[in-house]
């Protein structure tokens, strides 16, 4: 039987202050199953209502890894019509000219030197675009840029070598594209691209109207509980017992290896419920799903209004392990959890992971087959949105245009507002080719149009993608997260109530200004950007999830609390009597409200995070207590004392865009390694 432990009369917790999961796996999660070793996790045999088709074992079996990925890649249409000696003249010409400008001892700059040899690397890619990747394996191998096996993972055709090909012939590499592809290579080519001047006239339908303070609308006084959850990862190829503190790519793995030991040595047994360097097992997967209940005070009877999912489904594999149907499949399982535990509607976005190659999206401006290269995924997760019963008909069509974003007005009258954030994040390599252009997707012309709906109708707004716009700047591409900026600035207070996202698997927050942030004040705080926790312990930190109060006539939040499992304590469950233990965290207004001065009954809105930081500048203390909450309790967690490390983090929690985390002081972005502060 589960165990969980009652809240003590007075404290403020929704529900049980720990949950202690039940011993074994709950074989009534899925319907049916395939044979597994004894002591690894199951294999459920999944039935997908979209693909009408039942996954094969050989997919997810632990011990028959795939070493390449089986799908057909897609190149840009020849301009020139050649034959395949002139073909291999043309590879063979540029791999010359490349070599060339490699070894010359020009006065030229690196940055120069670099677009001169994209430039010839184009002419290749523009009439021989299938024999690009071996050329740039070959080219990559022999200049000495990286190994040869790290070569292969770069550049091969069925990895990235396609996806190069296609930006090196659509991409102005003279220009600003060139130095985005140069600078991404290495920042000894080329400096990091700044933010470009955005020229705000035509963006926005109508101008802010003068009376919008005064639209914000009044608290209903009534509150509902909704959950947020994010970066689940599931690995379904996870092995018991193999190898959980590899040396390179992801451990748990049957393949995963030490290198400091010898071949036949695990350093350290994975668990049964995960490890600090592994993806999420089945079995933590669902020992948090049946967490959630207990722990937030809901249940099927009562349960939550709602919940939303800020990305991230599939494990971090290699790419040469990765495939459309294992996304696929991730997808299926994963949503499917949450139809059978969550009761209630759950509102998901798209992570950079849920695609295949990872990361990779590509806008609809690319030209011919190019433009639909990831439509079989917008359709999956649409088709099985509405299946679920979270998105109707409308909206389900609106995610396969729109990269799996869609605008949709829950039970309660709060509109949300979905985006592919695949369109700012860097490793979208896609996002190289007509970079001066913030919204080359036309994703943000999407966003825009459906808040200037809401706002024409009075409605009020939760906004959430999955990489995040800001913190320390290290994540997303400058210019659109500038746009986005401008957005929340039209549209917030009074039609955006909050934002969110997932993607650092850590819990952190962030604050977004009016004025593109010129001055960071409780009279310019305009709108809170909530990052939320993950279920992955990927990497050195702990599984969470949080739960947020919020008021039904305002939206706003007015309490939230986080929930974590110490994934230092799975060895001691094999063979157990009981799983692991999810249990309280922090209540976000007991932890900061009182040294913020903050009225108990004001929302924990973006003023509020803004007093947070100014007490945080009068006492450190409460950065190393935001900083421990960061890594969800973690004991690997490193210490957040001194005195740059404080100012670092007030001025990631104050940017809410690349521009302003990377005036930043870097270094101290993540708790998932020890700090390693930029000269």
């Amino acid at each position: 039987m589960a165990q969980y432990a009652l809240a003590q009369s007075g404290a403020s917790i929704p529900g049980a202050s720990s949950y202690i999961v039940s011993a074994g796996f709950p074989t009534s999660a899925f319907s049916s199953y395939y044979p597994i070793q004894s002591g690894q996790e199951p294999q459920p045999a999944l039935y997908d209502p979209v693909l009408n088709i039942t996954y094969p074992a050989n997919l997810t079996n632990p011990d028959t890894l795939p070493d390449s990925d089986p799908d057909p890649v897609v190149y840009p249409i020849p301009t020139a019509n050649l034959t395949p000696h002139q073909q291999k003249q043309a590879i063979q010409d540029a791999i010359d000219d490349i070599k060339d400008i490699i070894s010359s001892d020009s006065s030229a700059s690196n940055c120069t030197k670099c677009k001169h040899a994209l430039s010839k690397a184009q002419h290749a890619a523009r009439v021989a675009p299938e024999l690009v990747p071996a050329a740039l394996v070959r080219l990559c191998t022999s200049s000495g840029y990286d190994s040869a096996d790290s070569c292969k993972e770069s550049f091969e055709a069925t990895t990235f070598g396609a996806i190069w090909t296609q930006i090196l012939a659509l991409a102005d590499v003279k220009g600003l594209d060139g130095q985005y592809i140069c600078n991404h290579l290495s920042s000894d080519y080329c400096d990091t691209p700044l933010t470009e001047p955005l020229d705000l006239s035509g963006w926005f339908p109508k101008p802010k109207p003068a009376d919008y303070e005064s639209r914000v609308p009044k608290p209903s006084g009534k509150r509902v509980k909704v959950l947020h959850m994010s970066d689940f990862h599931l690995d379904p190829r996870y092995k018991v017992g193999s190898e959980g503190n590899c040396t390179n790519g992801l451990c748990c793995r049957s393949n995963a290896e030490n290198e400091d030991l010898s071949s036949d040595t695990v350093s350290y047994p994975a668990p049964l419920y995960g490890a600090f360097e592994c993806d999420t097992p089945y079995d933590l997967g669902l020992a948090a799903l049946q967490a959630v209940g207990p722990l937030t005070g809901t249940s099927k009877d009562d349960p939550l209004a709602w919940t939303i999912y800020t990305g991230d489904l599939v494990s971090h594999e290699s790419q040469e392990e990765l495939s459309k149907l294992y996304v696929e499949y991730a997808e299926e399982s994963i949503y499917y959890m949450f139809k059978e535990y969550l009761h209630t509607p759950v509102f998901p976005v798209l992570g950079n992971h849920d695609t295949n190659p990872e990361a990779i999206d590509a806008p609809h401006s690319m030209p011919g087959n190019l433009s639909q290269q990831m439509s079989w995924n917008f359709e999956h997760v649409s088709g099985l949105w509405k299946h679920n019963g979270w998105i109707d008909d409308a909206a389900a069509a609106e995610a396969k245009v729109h990269y799996g974003a869609y605008s949709i007005k829950n039970q309660y009258g709060l509109r949300m507002i979905t985006f592919n954030t695949d369109f700012w994040y860097h490793s979208n390599f896609l996002n190289f080719i007509n970079t001066s252009n913030p919204d080359v997707s036309g994703t943000f012309k999407f966003v825009i149009d459906e808040l200037q709906a809401a706002e024409d109708a009075g409605e009020r707004v939760w906004l959430f993608g999955h990489v995040l716009s800001g913190w320390d700047g290290s994540n997303p591409l400058p210019n659109p997260t500038n746009l986005f900026y401008q957005i929340v600035d039209r549209y917030s207070p009074h039609v955006i109530a909050n934002i969110f996202f997932g993607h650092t698997h850590e819990d952190e927050q962030m604050i977004y200004y009016a004025n593109n942030g010129t001055i960071q004040s409780r009279d310019t705080a305009l709108t809170p950007g909530w990052i939320g926790p993950s279920v992955t312990p990927l990497t050195n930190l702990n599984s969470g999830f949080r739960m947020y109060e919020v008021d039904t006539g305002s939206f706003d939040i007015y309490e939230a609390y986080t929930w974590y499992s110490d994934v230092n304590a799975y060895p001691s469950l094999n063979g157990s009597d009981h799983g692991p233990t999810f249990q309280f965290e922090y209540s976000t207004r007991e932890a900061y409200g009182a040294a913020a001065g903050w009225p108990e009954n004001a929302p924990l809105n973006a003023t509020f995070w803004h007093a947070v930081t100014e007490a945080m500048e009068e006492d450190h203390s409460l950065v190393s207590k935001f900083n421990t909450y960061e890594g969800k309790m973690s004991v690997k967690t490193p210490n957040c004392t001194d005195a740059a490390c404080a100012t670092a983090k007030i001025c990631y929690i104050r940017s809410g865009s690349t521009a302003l985390g990377q005036q930043c002081a870097q270094g101290y972005g993540s708790v998932q390694s020890a700090f390693k502060p930029s000269s």
